[in-house]
This record gives structure tokens, C-alpha cells and sequence, in this order.
């Protein structure tokens, strides 16, 4: 089939929302391939010639990216980019553009809400609840967030979020980003921290929303929870990956930490006997802290927006994860 070198060609990989697929539908100038496939092969035999892609939960390798000699541009449907070959972006001068704006929000309140599902113990009393046991009323097992210590580890978009939500809960919230200023944190009223090892003694819970790196692989590991006091809470809506998993099921069973609330895990999805699964005192959702009825609208249209952006010429440098490429004449 002849290709239409007058239009841009925009390879949509994985459905969007209609929104999205409407701003796209509405230019003269585009045509649109849908690619509805993970498969490396799939994605490469349908991204020849392309101009833009968007990705949701595609790797975007390096094989797929040669079949489009004329890309301009790749944009992810959300803000995480592990799974795009950023090296063979940058070798290119091509930008890759995230949806900064448009699951903060959610992800922040979905994080809140594991925190206060384990501290309210909320699965455990719906439970004995339903079987007619009044009993475990008593001893007690929920305990108040109010005046509880909260570290936040990194404060980019989503941190400012739960730190927003943690204060109006009177939660006394600290962070560490060793990549953002401290008075940034100041401002927002939370207290920042050097090292967080030091400070994990005296935190009842520890929110984890920074990328997933080298630098951060493993993060908490066995040294990081024999640090943390036995009755605080972890929750993971960042990466799989930055907790180490073995070492979290062994502070789990042992009673090193109390709880834990993940959202993302390092092998996704994983088997149906990984071990945390089996354990009463984790809370899971699958890598959907994200994704709202809202967010994916959001997600759509700036995902969407930040093809158009570069087609035009008037990319918003906020969205771009290599900012190098912005200032090259290549």
C-alpha cells in the first residue's frame, strides 16, 4: 500500500481513549495506525515510516525505532519511561514526551489510600465483618495517622501530592530528593532529609514515588528494614524493583515492619503464588494507581497534545524526559 508522504503518521499502540483518538481524528494532516499488540515484531513491522508513536505499555525498543527512519517524536501515555530505549532517542535528537499532568492526582490518592487501609486495618474488619465476628473489635488493631511520621521518597509531582493529602490527614511529613532543592520542600511544609537511612528509625511510614534507576534498585533492601521501627508501613506506587521483594517478605514475616501497600511489583504480571500474595498484612492493586476514569482521559489527550505539539512546532519543554535533545541542531 502506497504511503501518503503528505501526512504524519502516528502509530497508536494500544488503544486510547476517545478523547484522545478524537484530537487526532480532527487533523487533516495525519494518518493514524493502530497497532493493538506488546509483541516486539508486531510493533516494528507496524511502525515503518511512522512520524510519532504513542505508547502505553509497550517496550519500545531499539529494533522498532530503526524501522521509522522520519521519527519525530514518542509519547508515552503516562509518566514512567523505563520501557523506552531512551539511548537510541537521544542518539537521534528525538524527543520523548511523558503526560506529566495527568495521573498526579490519582496515583497520590491511591497511595493514601493503601496507607490508610493498612493503618485502619480495613480488609481484615471488612472481612471478620462479614462472617458475623464482632469480636475482633477488641484488643484494637487500626491505629491513627494523625501526628504519625510520613518520608516521602522523592518529591517530584506525584510526592508534592501525597504530601499535600498527608498533611490534611495532620501527618508530619518528611522527604528525600536529593535532585530538588530543599526550600522546595520547605514550602510545601515538608521537612527534607540528607540520608534517609538515618531518619528510617523514626518514621511510621515511608511512601516511595521516585523513578525507578540504578541508583535506586533495591533501595529497601534487608539493611533498610531492619532500620525501620516494627509497627510502620511501606507503600510502593512507583516502580517494582526499588523494594527488594524477598527482603520485604522476610521483614514481613518477621515482624521487622508491620505492613506494606504495593501497587507495582518488579515481574508484572506476577504468578498467582508469588509470595507476598499469601501474606495478610500486604495490600495490592495491579499497577493501577494511575488509572482512574479521569486520569485516563488525561492521559489520552496530553499524550495526544504532545505529538501535535511537535508536529507544530510548539513543543512544551516540560513534557520532554531529554531535555538535550531540545537545544540540538541535529
Amino acid at each position: 500500500m502506497a504511503i501518503n508522504t503528505n501526512k504524519k503518521r502516528v502509530l497508536v499502540i494500544q488503544p486510547l481513549h476517545p478523547a484522545g483518538m478524537e484530537m487526532l481524528n480532527a487533523r487533516d494532516d495525519i494518518e493514524i495506525i493502530e497497532c493493538d499488540s506488546l509483541d516486539e515484531n508486531v510493533i516494528a513491522e507496524a511502525a515503518k515510516d511512522v512520524h510519532a508513536m504513542t505508547v502505553r505499555g509497550a517496550t519500545i525498543t531499539r529494533k522498532i525505532m530503526l524501522q521509522a527512519p522520519d521519527l519525530m517524536v514518542v509519547s508515552r501515555h503516562g509518566v514512567g519511561y523505563d520501557a523506552v530505549d531512551l539511548d537510541t532517542l537521544n542518539e537521534r535528537n528525538i524527543p520523548l514526551c511523558i503526560a506529566i499532568h495527568s495521573n498526579m492526582i490519582s496515583v497520590a490518592e491511591q497511595a493514601m489510600a493503601l496507607l490508610l487501609g493498612l493503618a485502619k486495618e480495613i480488609f481484615y474488619y471488612d472481612e471478620v465483618t462479614r462472617t458475623n465476628d464482632w469480636a475482633p473489635r477488641f484488643p484494637t488493631r487500626a491505629v491513627d495517622l494523625d501526628g504519625k511520621n510520613l518520608l516521602i521518597i522523592g518529591f517530584g509531582r506525584i510526592g508534592r501530592q501525597v504530601a499535600k493529602r498527608a498533611l490534611g490527614f495532620d501527618l508530619k511529613v518528611f522527604g528525600y530528593d536529593p535532585y530538588v532543592d530543599d526550600s522546595i520542600l520547605k514550602t510545601a511544609n515538608v521537612e527534607p532529609v540528607k540520608d534517609f537511612r538515618e531518619v528510617l528509625g523514626d518514621m511510621d511510614a515511608v511512601a516511595i514515588h521516585c523513578m525507578k534507576t540504578e541508583e535506586t534498585t533495591n533501595m529497601f533492601s534487608d539493611p533498610e528494614f531492619k532500620k525501620m521501627k516494627r509497627d510502620a508501613f511501606i507503600v510502593n506506587c512507583a516502580r517494582g524493583g526499588i523494594i527488594d521483594e524477598h527482603a520485604l517478605y522476610q521483614a514481613l514475616t518477621s515482624g521487622e515492619i508491620r505492613g506494606a501497600g504495593l501497587d507495582v511489583l518488579l515481574n508484572e504480571p506476577s504468578a498467582a503464588d508469588h509470595p507476598l500474595f499469601s501474606l495478610k498484612n500486604v495490600l495490592l492493586s495491579p499497577h493501577i494507581a494511575g488509572v482512574t476514569v479521569e486520569s485516563t482521559r488525561r492521559m489520552a489527550t496530553q499524550t495526544v497534545d504532545n505529538v501535535l505539539r511537535v508536529f507544530d512546532g510548539n513543543i512544551d519543554p516540560e513534557c520532554v524526559v531529554n531535555q538535550n535533545v531540545l537545544n540540538s541542531s541535529g
